[in-house]
């Protein structure tokens, strides 16, 4: 972060506790991140004038000694169905822990990372005995906090409601997503992001608003998002109240009727009981936002032990343009040779490919080995939580019979599969999640899921999910006549919101047009390959449209890698437009977009290079928006450079060092 002017926090920085004796029914605690600027306050007290005591929360960021407030004062609390947690706490103690640990993800926007908070644990219980821990950390980015019942019982146990909220100041604007409501296809975070709307706007679905949500708070000065991870079985995903009164945005649970009705919206667990992170990445800009790393730091390590068969890397699919192909060997063959003439890792075979028999499967996998381009499948992940005809289907249900199949598939050499339909947050369809995660990784499959929830910190636990989708993306040019005109403005959202939580499979640049033509430039389409971040890139479009563009763009096209060491943003504002440097090795890429109908001109600072100089070629909008202008660029830190982005325009860099 860039925060200036502070006071720092000298010591150890961590926590004040300011009811530190078991056996308090009110009291004040304080955790502070390491760098003293962002703290969670928890307060136990009586509210008005009740005689009751109950929990809230607040996250403050101090600005020149001061306390500015990011979120107000927020209920906390649970309803089991059997115990209450929502009034008349008791203080039983408390134990602190400094976090300090690196990891290495295999893919994402950041492979090396640090995971540096300070944690504090409260211990209480309800009137009838009934224990209750509250487990919060402080980020230099953020903070995070979740629940745990400590007590070790047999019994399963049902939450009725949880009662967590985040009471966002009014003075800002929110990028929400509304969350669909259920039907044969939905949900799967699929709708627009609402631009820079009245916080505390109502959704305009009775379903809520989805995570993550995104606040530009007191006109630009703090960016604040909110999301929730390692979500494991014994918890449903969860979204937000559509009635956001006030600015108050209530946890809720999954609509009944999703998954054709199958599964109980209520989660259940036998204790103990941790439920997942609810995360609030904090930052003074909307880069910080984006560059952020929270959530993965939060979630669970690595399950995997074995992870040199998983291997990120760029895709071609037919489906996009062709949508009959996945029947067509033929067809699928020249996505395969187009993987092989642009040096792509894998080609996808999708829906309805089990018609063609598993023996003409057997010749395409092999016919992409000699080509030394590996094999993807479609799964429709049905089961009766859906009556998509798309198939395979059932395949992917039932231990015994999934097992089965990826046994096939690993000994056929696929390597990897696309499971589809999932339509549900239910504990239920968490559980099938990662059922198929865990199998998958026994087999040395990689897992792209589609029509499916947000990530969760999942990429850490699970190195093989190489991305999912949760978004609406480029397929949308086949069904949606209103998305040409909201792409260009929905693109320059994502990397703030809904990209920031993990690998997203937009399915990129499409220079051609299928039923709704892009209002984009080829140059903002090229630009996607950088500024979406995914473990394997889709590249959707038909064979002619890549091998036809110039030279110099299939050269890019076949050298943007999908893996990250760093990732900066450079600038930018939701709605409108971003600038997007990742790095690999010695190498940069930089993507910008424009979101708007009118011509901007950026200047591009390259002192995030650091040290040396660098040559490469810039990509941009040409003289018209099919065409591209390209350059040959030299570039130090300390130098800028112009770049002009047409209307709905954009461009690329890739930049090595010399």
């Amino acid at each position: 972060m860039k925060f200036m002017n502070v006071i720092l926090w000298i010591g150890i920085s961590v926590l004040f506790l300011l009811a530190c004796s078991g056996g308090q029914t009110s009291g004040s605690w304080q955790v502070s991140s390491p760098n003293g600027l962002i703290k969670m306050e928890l307060d136990l007290a009586k509210p008005g004038d009740t005689q009751e005591t109950s929990l809230t929360f607040r996250v403050l960021y101090i600005d020149n000694g001061e306390n500015v407030e990011l979120v107000r004062p927020s209920p906390i609390g649970l309803v089991r169905e059997d115990e209450k947690f929502d009034r008349n706490l008791r203080f039983l103690g408390s134990s602190s822990e400094l976090i300090d640990e690196t990891y290495t993800l295999l893919h994402g926007k950041q492979l090396q990372n640090h995971n540096h908070a300070n944690q504090i644990t409260l211990n209480f219980e309800n009137d009838r005995g009934a224990k209750l821990d509250l487990i919060l950390r402080a980020y230099d980015d953020g903070v995070a906090f979740r629940y745990r019942f400590p007590e070790q019982e047999n019994d399963v146990v049902t939450m009725a409601a949880e009662l967590t909220g985040f009471n966002m100041p009014l003075e800002g604007k929110a990028f929400t997503l509304p969350h669909d409501s259920a039907t044969m296809y939905t949900p799967a975070y699929e709708n627009y992001f609402q631009n820079g709307i009245e916080i505390g706007t109502n959704s305009p679905t009775e379903s809520g608003w989805s995570f993550p949500a995104l606040f530009d708070l007191y006109d630009e000065h703090y960016w604040v998002l909110l999301t929730e991870s390692d979500l494991d079985r014994q918890y449903c995903g969860t979204r937000l109240h559509s009635d956001a009164a006030n600015g108050l945005y209530r946890i809720r649970f999954p609509d009944t009727e999703e998954g054709e009705g199958r599964g109980n919206v209520q989660p259940s667990s036998d204790l103990p009981w941790t439920l997942p992170w609810r995360v609030i990445i904090v930052g003074d800009s909307a880069a910080d936002i984006a560059e952020s790393n929270l959530v993965n730091h939060v979630s669970s390590p690595s399950k995997v032990k074995d992870t040199d068969w998983i291997k990120p890397g760029r895709v071609s699919w037919s489906w996009w343009s062709a949508s009959d192909s996945p029947k067509d060997p033929e067809a699928l063959r020249s996505f395969i040779d187009l993987a092989e003439e642009m040096k792509w890792e894998y080609s996808l075979i999708d829906a309805n490919w089990n018609e063609m028999g598993d023996e003409v499967i057997k010749e395409l996998v092999e016919y992409g080995k000699k080509r030394d381009v590996g094999i993807l499948l479609w799964y429709n992940s049905g089961g009766p939580h859906n009556i998509v005809t798309e198939a395979p289907r059932d395949r992917m249900m039932g231990k015994e019979r999934r097992r089965k199949e990826m046994a096939w598939l690993h000994d056929l050499g696929v390597k990897g599969i696309k499971v589809d339909f999932f339509q549900s947050d239910k504990q239920n369809i968490i559980a099938h999640y990662l059922d198929i995660l865990e199998d998958a990784a026994e087999f040395e499959l990689m897992i792209n899921f589609h029509g499916c929830t947000l990530p969760r910190g999942w990429t850490r636990t699970y190195p093989h999910l190489m991305t999912m989708e949760a978004v609406r993306g480029g397929e949308s040019y086949k069904f949606a006549p209103e998305y040409p005109e909201h792409a260009p403005w929905h693109n320059t959202i994502l990397p703030f919101a809904r990209n920031t939580v993990g690998p997203m499979d937009y399915t990129p640049v499409t220079f051609s047009d299928v039923t709704y033509p892009h209002l984009t430039t080829n140059a903002h389409e090229l630009a996607l390959a950088v500024a979406f971040e995914s473990g394997l890139q889709h590249f959707a479009d038909k064979v002619d449209a890549y091998l036809k563009a110039p030279s110099l763009v299939k050269t890019f096209l076949s050298q943007v890698p999908v893996i990250w060491q760093e990732t900066r943003v450079l600038a930018g504002y939701p709605g409108k437009q971003v600038v997007i440097a990742r790095r690999l090795g010695d190498e940069w890429y930089v993507a910008g977009l424009n979101g708007l109908d009118q011509v901007i001109n950026v200047e591009i600072d390259f002192s995030f290079l650091g040290s040396g100089s660098y040559k490469g070629m810039w990509i941009g909008d040409g003289p018209s928006d099919r065409e591209f202008a390209i350059e040959e660029i030299a570039a130090e830190p300390g130098q800028q450079m112009p770049v002009r982005m047409r209307a709905y325009g954009g461009f690329v860099m890739q930049l090595e060092k010399d």
